[in-house]
């Protein structure tokens, strides 16, 4: 009798990658180089060899993973998106402990979430002028209304830079007086920045100071305290 045939086992083939990684530790050294000097021709060559395409990727990898695919807008807002990554790209800093493309990563991701509640909030309002009863709009969204409320919030902001440029008279602790700097630093530009969250404004606020985070809140507390006296007065009419 001829020996029974044993049963051959196929082997599985591993599946090779997709490719090359877009981001790798050439990458996280090329923006820590980029970082580092301020040679504008070395900045341009690290930002046009490594960076930028990087960049690029990550930024399409990311748009299509959370499928922010569906704003109506989304390839203007993906060069947009771009051109935002460059003029923040100085503030990485690595002693902070997260590597660069961890970073950059959560901060486009964070960018687009916020256009996606902000053109939310917009098909909202849309649909709800839509649904409203003719009388009802001539009531509440006449030319006249929207002036006033406009008005109200400009009024509201420029009383509350007055109250809290009186702050700096009194007597404050070091720390207490960085964060009310950056506050007013923040309000002084908040035309040119975009802040998409509470993590966001601690991150800027930690910039700005150099403190940590637990140093800005607690002094932030602080000044809470004070900004809460302004609110009740301002909803009593006394300011």
């Amino acid at each position: 009798m001829s020996e029974e045939k044993k049963p051959v086992r196929r082997r599985r083939r591993r599946r090779k990658g997709s490719g090359k990684k877009y981001f790798t530790e050439v990458h996280e050294k090329a923006i820590l180089d980029y970082v580092a000097t301020r040679d504008v021709k070395e900045r341009t060559y690290l930002y046009t060899r490594f960076i930028g395409p990087a960049f690029d990727e990550m930024v399409d990898k990311i748009v299509f993973t959370y499928k922010f695919t569906t704003l109506p807008n989304i390839d203007s807002l993906r060069d947009e998106c771009k051109i935002w990554l460059i003029t923040i790209l100085d503030k990485y800093d690595v002693n902070r402990g997260s590597k660069a493309f961890s970073y950059f990563s959560v901060i486009t991701k964070n960018w687009f979430i916020h256009k996606v509640k902000k053109q939310n909030k917009k098909t909202r309002t849309e649909i709800e002028f839509i649904d409203l009863p003719r009388d009802l709009e001539l009531k509440y969204i006449s030319t006249t209304n929207p002036y006033h409320k406009k008005r109200e919030h400009v009024e509201f902001f420029e009383f509350l830079r007055d109250e809290i440029d009186s702050w700096e008279h009194e007597k404050m602790k070091e720390n207490e007086e960085k964060v009310l700097n950056a506050i007013r630093m923040l309000f002084e530009s908040a035309e040119d920045i975009e802040i998409f969250n509470k993590k966001a404004i601690y991150l800027y606020m930690r910039e700005i100071t150099g403190l940590n985070t637990k140093q800005v809140v607690n002094n932030l507390n602080k000044l809470r305290v004070k900004y809460r006296i302004f609110r009740e007065r301002w909803d009593k009419g006394d300011v």
